[in-house]
């Protein structure tokens, strides 16, 4: 780094992208200063520790678990060093109705089960994996690129991938060109879910996620995955990162049209070379920006962008452990309708679907001995439905727990909860998250790429945004992504060299 006084620059937030962000410009000899106004780092990823149970807040699996490797390599650590990673074999169990189909990484494996349990249909997988692999190397250089300019959308990268992603097309559709079964479109089409969105309407780009799940695999980390932010902070402290937790900030300092600072909820001012926002993007734009500086992203225009459902969540300490695999997905017999209610008339299914959690049975750190912390998630909408959780929370928490007994074959469940944490939509929404929407801004493709809010944000200079309400997207990896394309940018803009895997900013 060049001599003289380093670059300050102030982190909002100590979630993924900020924490990714910090690593990083620590790391190439900033001075950083992270503000977060909870008692410990992660956001939605971070722990929920109750009586020797403890959840995860948010994500629960891990993919492209190499982005994580580069970032902590890129940090000049090791990830090994810091957090054991179990790679899932097989990576979760779907349960239909009446079929069950348990996904695996080995390709001899899943043609054979695929053709078991819906025969004819393993030809079709071939095509996917092939299709899909050629989808995903040309996509993925797009994903790492910043669009601060609209010359970066015109790149080659993108002109090469442009005819093969199936512009007008949702991602239900594109997987009728591989098979024909429902059931077996759903097998690869319900990570929509991760984006907070309906496969019906999920455009057909994101066929790339079930490929990587297959090509990839998913991961589970000890202790859970708010480890990674833990591990992310203490590398970040390593490099000399200041870290003020239970510090919310009230707004970003402005100058004409610059952020230079924030100011503290207590008062305080701090002035910084850069601010790097990592708070939800609607939330932030509403409540963090001084009142009539904002032009593209005014608080009725943020009201008006489309967002992600959001879900009921049940966080459930057990004095037991119950026979289901790690991560169990659950259809409602009728699938298309519960994502119709969900997504369309935003009412609550008579039928859910939902994902159960039950990561004691590889992970015996998350509870006492012989018990377990079981996660339990039930995509619901956001709060743009007109449902009162005032009223709502105790039925549906008796719907969810009584299709736990009855589908996931949990009989005596109530017997044995010892702990019981309920997150509804407003749960979320007082954390600070726009409408409830779990999984931030949608992902339709108005929002994307130099459409969505860009890491180099627009409406101000000196200025940044990282996760999921910005470029690449929501998901654990697309979010990371955000911070190192972030502090790229912020080294490119400083005149500091540095070393990265990601070459496109």
């Amino acid at each position: 780094m060049a001599t003289g006084k380093a670059p300050h620059v102030i982190i909002i937030g100590a979630g993924p992208g900020g924490l990714t962000t910090a690593m990083l410009l620590g790391a190439r000899g900033f001075r950083v200063t992270v503000f977060e106004k909870g008692p410990r780092v992660g956001g939605r990823n971070a722990a929920i520790i109750r009586n020797g149970y403890r959840f995860d807040t948010g994500p629960t699996f891990l993919m492209l678990k190499f982005i994580l490797d580069e970032v902590f390599e890129e940090s000049g650590r090791h990830i090994d060093d810091y957090l054991k990673s179990v790679r899932l074999e097989p990576m979760y169990r779907l349960q239909f109705h009446d079929k069950r189909l348990e996904p695996t990484t080995d390709p001899a494996a899943m043609r054979a089960q695929l053709e078991q349990v819906f025969p004819g249909s393993g030809p079709g997988y071939d095509r996917f994996m092939q299709t899909e692999k050629r989808r995903f190397k040309l996509m993925y250089p797009c994903l790492q690129k910043d669009y601060s300019s609209f010359r970066r959308l015109l790149s080659p990268d993108l002109l090469r991938a442009l005819p093969f992603l199936s512009l007008g097309r949702s991602l239900i559709s594109v997987l009728g060109d591989y098979f024909d079964d429902e059931l077996v479109k759903l097998a690869f089409t319900f990570q929509s879910k991760y984006l907070g969105m309906s496969a019906w309407d999920c455009p057909a780009l994101f066929a790339i996620l079930p490929y990587v799940e297959h090509a990839y695999g998913v991961y589970h980390i000890e202790g859970g995955l708010s480890e990674i932010s833990e591990a992310m902070a203490r590398v970040a402290t390593e490099h000399g990162v200041e870290l003020r937790l239970n510090t919310p900030v009230r707004q970003v300092l402005v100058e004409g049209r610059r952020a230079c600072g924030v100011e503290l909820e207590n008062g305080e001012r701090i002035r910084s070379d850069e601010v790097v926002i990592n708070a939800d993007f609607g939330h932030a734009m509403k409540h963090l920006m001084p009142p009539g500086v904002l032009r593209k992203y005014t608080p009725e225009k943020v009201d008006r962008l489309d967002y992600s459902c959001s879900t009921f969540m049940l966080y459930l300490g057990l004095d037991k452990l119950y026979d289901l695999p790690h991560h169990t997905i659950f259809f409602a017999r009728d699938y298309r309708a519960n994502i119709r209610d969900i997504f369309q008339n935003k009412v609550l299914s008579d039928e859910i679907s939902f994902y159960v959690r039950n990561a004691s049975v590889t992970d015996p750190t998350l509870a006492p001995p012989g018990h377990s912390a079981v996660y339990v998630l039930v995509p619901v909408p956001n709060l743009t439905a007109s449902i009162d959780w005032s009223r709502e929370k105790e039925p549906f928490r008796e719907r969810v727990l009584n299709a736990l007994e009855t589908r996931a074959g949990m009989t005596d469940l109530r017997q044995h909860i010892r702990e019981e944490i309920v997150f509804t939509p407003q749960t979320w929404a007082d954390m600070g998250i726009q409408y409830g929407a779990t999984f931030n801004l949608s992902h339709k493709l108005s929002q994307m790429l130099y459409l969505r809010p860009r890491n180099k944000f627009e409406e101000l200079d000196h200025c940044y945004l990282v996760g999921g309400g910005t470029h690449p997207g929501s998901g654990l990896p697309t979010i990371y992504e955000s911070g190192r394309i972030a502090a790229n940018l912020i080294c490119r803009a400083h005149g500091i060299e540095f070393v990265s895997k990601n070459v496109q900013v």
